[in-house]
């Protein structure tokens, strides 16, 4: 790190750039509770975000999995929504219009069960202004597309391969923890095309009313999110960003700003919130003062000089364990 002079210090900075493009701060709204923006913004400054990556669009709209699709449970939420979305016709005509207006970068999140339909969500999209990056869904664990690409490098990178040629956006690839080597699927995507990826996705889990004796989710297993994988998403982050030497967004139970600080030190470039807006809808603008505090406590002049600062990790041997 190098020393910041104290009008550095007074003032430090918050901006990072991923794949060319520029946050000004690393604190990212990330898919999920916020929808596509237009359902909470009269309850949360959008605005306070660095950028907004959207919930995952398909060819087709997505009625989701039955209701309730997301519960509270020890440490976090669970959820199944199913990808519940309206398709990429009534997304580009209804939803990209409002986040244009938001004056933040938008990450439009894509899914698909075959390249083909995640090629044809690409070639509307290359139609579009308004997006300023591509989030290639590979891992949702709650569609059995999502498993079977996030899990594999041969099918990440004919993915890739495929979609690389169809815009000059950056691609960033969102990950699972589960693959069997991550770094194996982070390296085939990178080596396909990929410019950046978020770690990570939630993980399947289960919870189960004793009095009922059914699931609580109406789609019985679901993903959890929040504190409890924080520590998975932080490892993950810092196996991908050191196996690709590639900007990474990690996400997973980002509630305050030394929970973001965390991912940075690790090789994260930003930090994607989600499950903490539930509760607390300040919560991006808190996790940014906070970091703006640290710096100016520790006498670091900008956010980007923490990436990777993490200390003792240098000898660690990544394999997987």
């Amino acid at each position: 790190m190098n020393p910041a002079t104290s009008a550095e210090v007074r003032s430090p900075t918050l901006d990072v750039t991923i794949a060319g493009v520029r946050f000004p701060v690393p604190i990212l709204a990330a898919p999920g509770p916020l929808g596509f923006g237009r359902e909470v913004r009269t309850v949360m400054d959008l605005r306070a975000f660095g950028g907004f990556i959207t919930k995952s669009v398909t060819v087709e709209p997505r009625a989701g999995h039955p209701r309730p699709d997301i519960v509270e449970v020890e440490g976090g939420w669970l959820n199944a929504v199913g990808l519940r979305n309206p398709g990429i016709g009534a997304f580009v005509h209804r939803d990209l219009p409002f986040l244009r207006t938001l004056g933040i970068p938008i990450i439009v999140s894509v899914a698909g069960n075959t390249i083909e339909e995640f090629q044809q969500l690409l070639e509307i999209l290359e139609e579009e202004a308004g997006a300023a990056a591509l989030e290639v869904n590979v891992s949702c664990p709650n569609v059995r597309a999502g498993r079977r690409f996030g899990s594999d490098p041969e099918l990440v990178a004919g993915l890739l391969a495929r979609l690389r040629p169809m815009t000059r956006r950056p691609l960033f690839v969102k990950l699972s923890p589960l693959a069997a080597d991550v770094t194996a699927v982070a390296r085939a995507a990178a080596e396909a095309g990929a410019d950046a990826f978020c770690c990570i996705n939630t993980i399947p889990a289960l919870a189960i009313d004793v009095e009922s004796r059914r699931p609580l989710l109406g789609a019985g297993p679901g993903g959890l999110s929040g504190p409890a994988v924080r520590p998975v998403a932080v490892w993950t982050t810092w196996r991908v960003a050191r196996a690709t030497g590639l900007p990474v967004i990690g996400a997973g139970g980002v509630r305050s700003a030394r929970h973001a600080l965390e991912f940075l030190l690790a090789g994260a470039r930003a930090v994607a919130v989600a499950s903490a807006v539930i509760t607390d809808p300040e919560a991006p603008a808190r996790i940014a003062e906070g970091l703006r505090a640290y710096l100016r406590e520790h006498a670091i002049a900008g956010v980007a000089d923490l990436i990777g600062g993490a200390v003792g990790l240098e000898d660690v041997e990544d394999d997987g364990a």
